[in-house]
C-alpha cells in the first residue's frame, strides 16, 4: 500500500507517535538537545584520606562537596593480602613516598562531560572513573607494575596518561572507557607527564629511585636512568629523549640531580622551567637550542634540616606553575615551608609567604592565582600572581597533594 493511500489522520497518528519515539529526524531549524551545564571546579586530591574535595576555582575557593575515591577499599585489600608479592609492593609504598600511609589518591581529572573524576591510586596500582552523580566506579584499569603515579589530560580531553612508576611504564587511556590507546617504556620511575604541540606529543619525566637513603651526591648513581621521553601520541614511539646530565654538566652544574620533577612550559612551549631533586630553586631549559640556560637558586629555610635524608621522597622543592601569561613563575618550596612568585624576566623572587609542606602548584580557573596545596597543614592556599600575596585560604582533607581545574554538573551535590 503506498504512503498517499493511507488515510490522513492514520499518517498523522503515525507521524506523532514516531517524533514521540525518536524515530524521525529533527526539523531543519530545530536545535539538537542542549549540553548539560558545567561548572568549573578545582579537585583536591586528599593522598592519604582517599578522599577528593570539590572547592570554587576561583574568588573564595569555597568547599562544594567531598567524594570518596576509594568505595572498593576492602576489596582491594583482600586483593592485596592474599598475594604476597602485591602485599610487599603495597607496604614499601606506606613505608615510602606515602611516609607511613596508604596513597590513595594521586593524581585526577574529569570526563569531558563533567560526569566522572578519574582518579590514579598509588596504594591500589590502579586507575578508576568514579561517577560523579553516584559515586561508583565505572571502570578501573589495573597498571603494570604495583605503584600508579601522575597523569595528563589531553588538551581534547579525551585520553589520559598515567605512569605506571615500578615498571617503568607510561599507559594512555580513553577517559571515558578506561580502554588502553598505547603505552610506552620510560626511564626509571616515571613521574610527570606533559603534553605539548596541541597534543601530538608527551613528556614523561622519569626521576629515578627517591625512596633509598643514599641521598649523597657520591651516591647519585644508584638513582638509576633518569630522562625525559618524548612521544609521538598517535604512534606512541619516542621520537627524542632528553637526558639532563650532560646538559647540566655543560651549564657548570655538575652538582645538580638530572632527576627532572614538576616542570611548566612557557605559552609558546620554548622554554621549560623544572625542578630536581634536592635543589632548593629551579632550572630553565631552551628547547630549540637542546640547553639549559638559566639556574635560579631561591631562598632556604635556615630552620630545614640540612640532612638530604629527611626530605620527602628526594624532594626539596616541588611545585611548579606559570601565570597565562607567561610572566610569572609559582614555586612551592616544599621542605623551606614556602611558596614565592618568582618573575621570569628576571627569575628573582618575590615575597616568601609561609606555607605548611607545599606539596603542588596550579592555577587557579581565573588566571590570577597560583593554587598550592599545603600537605603539612591539610589546606589549599591561592597566591595572587600580581601582588605575591596569599589571597585565601581553605580546609580540606589528611595531606593534600595534586589540584586539578575540572567540571561537574551545574547543579552538582556530592553522593
Amino acid at each position: 500500500m503506498s504512503a498517499a493511500s493511507v488515510p490522513k489522520k492514520k499518517r498523522a497518528l503515525a507521524t506523532v507517535l514516531a517524533a514521540a519515539l525518536g524515530l524521525l529526524p529533527a526539523a531543519a531549524g530545530t536545535p539538537a538537545a542542549a549540553a548539560p551545564a558545567l561548572r568549573e571546579v578545582m579537585f583536591v586530591g586528599n593522598n592519604w584520606e582517599g578522599t577528593v574535595d570539590v572547592i570554587a576555582s576561583r574568588g573564595d575557593f569555597a568547599k562544594i562537596g567531598r567524594l570518596d575515591v576509594v568505595p572498593d577499599k576492602s576489596d582491594r585489600l583482600w586483593e592485596i593480602y592474599l598475594n604476597p608479592i602485591k602485599l610487599a609492593y603495597y607496604l614499601g609504598v606506606q613505608l615510602g613516598p606515602g611516609e607511613g600511609h596508604d596513597q590513595l589518591v594521586d593524581d585526577m581529572y574529569t570526563t569531558p562531560d563533567g560526569s566522572a573524576l578519574v582518579v590514579s591510586r598509588p596504594s591500589f596500582a590502579d586507575v578508576v572513573s568514579i561517577d560523579l552523580a553516584t559515586g561508583a566506579i565505572r571502570w578501573r584499569f589495573p597498571v603494570s607494575g604495583y605503584r600508579s603515579d601522575h597523569m595528563a589530560v589531553s588538551p581534547d580531553g579525551t585520553a589520559v596518561a598515567v605512569s605506571a612508576s615500578t615498571s617503568n611504564t607510561v599507559h594512555v587511556l580513553d577517559i571515558v572507557t578506561g580502554r588502553q590507546l598505547g603505552s610506552f617504556a620510560a626511564g626509571d620511575k616515571p613521574h610527570e607527564n606533559i603534553y605539548t604541540d596541541g597534543g601530538r606529543t608527551l613528556w614523561n619525566m622519569s626521576i629515578g629511585e627517591v625512596n633509598t637513603s643514599l641521598d649523597d651526591p657520591a651516591s647519585d648513581w644508584t638513582k638509576g636512568d633518569r630522562h625525559i621521553t618524548v612521544v609521538d601520541t598517535k604512534t606512541f614511539r619516542t621520537v627524542r629523549t632528553i637526558d639532563m646530565r650532560p646538559r647540566l654538566d655543560a651549564f657548570g652544574r655538575s652538582d645538580l640531580s638530572d632527576a627532572v620533577r614538576p616542570a611548566v612550559f612557557t605559552p609558546d612551549e620554548s622554554k621549560l622551567y623544572f625542578q630536581v631533586s634536592f635543589f632548593a630553586g629551579l632550572v630553565e631549559y631552551d628547547v630549540a637550542s637542546d640547553r639549559v640556560t638559566r639556574v635560579r637558586e631561591l631562598p632556604k629555610n635556615p630552620a630545614t634540616n640540612p640532612d638530604r635524608t629527611t626530605w620527602v621522597n628526594d624532594s626539596r622543592h616541588h611545585g611548579l606553575s606559570i601565570s597565562p601569561d607567561g610572566s610569572r613563575l609559582c614555586v612551592a618550596g616544599t621542605m623551606d615551608d614556602y611558596v614565592t612568585i618568582v618573575d621570569r624576566a628576571t627569575l628573582n623572587p618575590g615575597e616568601l609567604v609561609p606555607a605548611s609542606k607545599p606539596y603542588w602548584a596550579t592555577v587557579s580557573g581565573d588566571g590570577r592565582s597560583c593554587v598550592i596545596s599545603e600537605s603539612g597543614a591539610d589546606r589549599v592556599t591561592a597566591i595572587d600572581f600580581a601582588t605575591g600575596r596569599k589571597v585565601a585560604s581553605v580546609g580540606v582533607g589528611d595531606h593534600p597533594q595534586r589540584v586539578r581545574i575540572g567540571h561537574v554538573a551545574a547543579d552538582w551535590v556530592a553522593p
